[in-house]
């Protein structure tokens, strides 16, 4: 055995028997076992991240799989190289001597650029060629519309700890190399948490342990010796990935749900991976009108606080000034009838279009527009009692809609309540 392939190219599953986790889709009943074992492979796509065994699938189709395979990077092939492939692809459809269509394997296939994947439709659509795509990317956002409709989208997991520990087991035990040397395992806990659910990190950890560790001695397995190998436990997160997305999704949604501790952690994880504290900002101070608002108007003015602090002061401090806004945050009185009421605003405007600005609210700057009724009627607040009056304000045609109705919390309750007295009192 060649001590220069990597251990995670040595141990890579030629079958599904050998292939660790994605049981929903390889499983007794999952779907790309299904097509595997009936030889009827339709287009799709494996969505998934890094180290979870996309290429891995295409490679055992391919073994397992009697039609013509073959097998392309978006990383290094451009329109000329798909449409070599797809000439032999429509060849071998033709052929007498070929059982089934053609696969093309994609690897990456977010990374092709929109004509790139124009190229491919006519072939898919004909069924010329099945497609197999393999993306670490949201398809939704990085693959064409007519694509999608022509191809599955097969979502893959990170592998989770018994997966792992299956996983180390096999290595140790199976690979020609490793079951060579004594192993001993004192803790996983450091290794697996780096892995991530990343098999290609777990066996490329191990594998540099095993190289890092003197022929003569036992492979010693623990949280410091993983650590000091690693020198680092860099978090799986990418600032320009799926990662990035679902991270301030949920750290988003801790606070709206009034959950300070995952609030912390989200923000945590974003902190450790190297997210730009501006998003952050900038996001907080979103939430804080969106989901806060009338509730704790402070709430608007503490997060752009903490925006003008964290420029002040920099990091790593300003951390802290993040995880104190984020605390204030998810502990304050929640409402969204701002949200709403623009949002039921922007409904009407869309619906009804540019009504006239009613005459009385408009200025007459000139004579002719005084003759012409502008202003004329119009009622100056501040010259009534508690710089009040009732007069129309919206349009005619919409003068009854509501917009903002107040939240069920003491300060829009206020609000609303000082309002009504008002309205009262010029009635009567």
């Amino acid at each position: 055995m060649n001590r220069n392939i990597p251990l995670a190219e040595r141990l890579r599953p030629s079958s599904l028997e050998d292939y660790i986790g994605q049981k929903h889709l390889v499983g007794e009943n999952g779907v790309i076992r299904k097509m595997i074992e009936t030889g009827r492979v339709n287009s799709f796509i494996l969505w998934g991240p890094p180290g979870v065994g996309k290429t891995t699938l295409a490679k055992i189709i391919a073994k397992q799989i009697d039609v013509p395979f073959y097998t392309l990077s978006a990383v290094t092939s451009g329109v000329k190289e798909v449409r070599e492939v797809l000439q032999k692809c429509e060849a071998d459809s033709r052929s007498m001597f070929v059982k089934g269509r053609p696969i093309l394997f994609i690897d990456e296939i977010h990374r092709f650029n929109k004509s790139q994947q124009d190229s491919l439709l006519g072939a898919v659509e004909k069924g010329t060629v099945t497609l197999v795509g393999a993306t670490t990317e949201n398809p939704s956002f990085e693959v064409i519309r007519p694509l999608l409709s022509r191809a599955q989208v097969y979502t893959l997991k990170s592998l989770d700890k018994e997966d792992l520990i299956n996983l180390l087991e096999r290595a140790i035990s199976q690979d020609e190399i490793l079951k060579k040397r004594v192993f001993k395992i004192e803790s996983d806990r450091a290794l697996l948490r780096h892995a991530g659910g990343d098999a290609r990190k777990l066996l490329n950890t191990l594998d540099l342990i095993e190289q890092s560790t003197p022929d003569d001695q036992p492979v010693i397995i623990n949280d410091n010796i993983v650590t000091s190998r690693l020198q680092e436990n860099p978090a799986a997160y990418d600032r320009n990935g799926e990662m990035h997305y679902d991270i301030i999704s949920a750290f988003i949604k801790s606070i709206r749900g009034s959950d300070p501790q995952a609030a912390v952690y989200w923000l945590a994880r974003m902190v450790a991976g190297g997210e730009d504290p501006a998003f952050i900002c900038r996001r907080l101070m979103i939430l804080a009108a969106e989901d806060i608002g009338l509730a704790n108007p402070n709430a608007l003015l503490l997060a752009n606080a903490t925006f003008d602090a964290l420029n002040k002061i920099g990091w790593p401090e300003g951390q802290i000034i993040l995880s104190e806004c984020a605390i204030y945050l998810a502990n304050s009185p929640k409402s969204n009838s701002a949200y709403c009421a623009i949002h039921a605003a922007m409904n009407e405007v869309s619906d009804t279009g540019d009504l006239p600005v009613p005459l009385h609210l408009r200025n007459a700057p000139t004579k002719l527009m005084a003759d012409l009724g502008y202003h004329k009627g119009y009622k100056y607040a501040h010259d009534y009692q508690d710089n009040f009056v009732s007069q129309q304000y919206l349009p005619d045609g919409v003068s009854n809609s509501v917009f903002w109705t107040p939240g069920n919390n003491p300060s829009e309750l206020k609000m609303q309540q000082r309002l009504d007295s008002l309205i009262h009192e010029k009635r009567t």
